[in-house]
C-alpha cells in the first residue's frame, strides 16, 4: 500500500498524466484525510472533476487521525517549518510505514525514514 499525497490525487485526474494513472493502478492506494479535505475542499472544483474525485476516493483506504499520526506530526513541526497538511501526510506514511507517493520531493526529504516516490518524474 502507499499513501498518496493531494497533488498526486490532482494529477491522476489531469488528462496529460497517463503515466501517474497507470502508475496508481498498480498500487493499493491510501491517502490521508488531509488530502480528502485539501482536494474535494478546492474552492474552484467543478462538478466533473469532483466526480472523478470521489470516484478515485471510493477506492482509497483513508487514514484518519489518532494519537500516534499526532504525536509524530508534533515532532515533525518541532524540527522545522513545514505545513500543517503536510505535516499529517508525513506523519500519517511514518507510523504506517507506507511509501509516500508525492510530485513535491523537496517538501519532504528533510525527513529521516520518509521513503518517497515521485511518479510524475519517473
Amino acid at each position: 500500500m502507499v499513501l498518496v499525497d493531494s497533488n498526486i490525487i490532482i494529477y491522476g485526474i489531469h488528462p496529460d498524466y497517463q503515466s501517474v494513472r497507470d502508475y496508481l493502478a498498480q498500487q493499493e492506494i491510501a491517502v490521508s484525510d488531509i488530502t480528502f479535505i485539501e482536494v474535494l475542499g478546492f474552492h474552484a472544483l467543478t462538478e466533473k472533476d469532483e466526480k472523478k474525485l470521489k470516484q478515485l476516493f471510493s477506492v482509497c483506504h483513508r487514514y484518519g487521525l489518532d494519537a500516534k499520526v499526532i504525536e509524530q506530526a508534533i515532532n515533525l513541526r518541532q524540527q522545522k517549518k513545514i505545513s500543517l497538511g503536510d505535516t499529517i501526510i508525513a506523519a500519517t506514511a511514518l507510523e504506517h510505514e507506507l511509501l509516500l507517493v508525492t510530485a513535491n520531493e523537496e517538501d519532504f526529504d528533510w525527513i529521516a525514514d520518509l521513503k518517497i516516490h515521485n511518479p510524475v518524474t519517473s
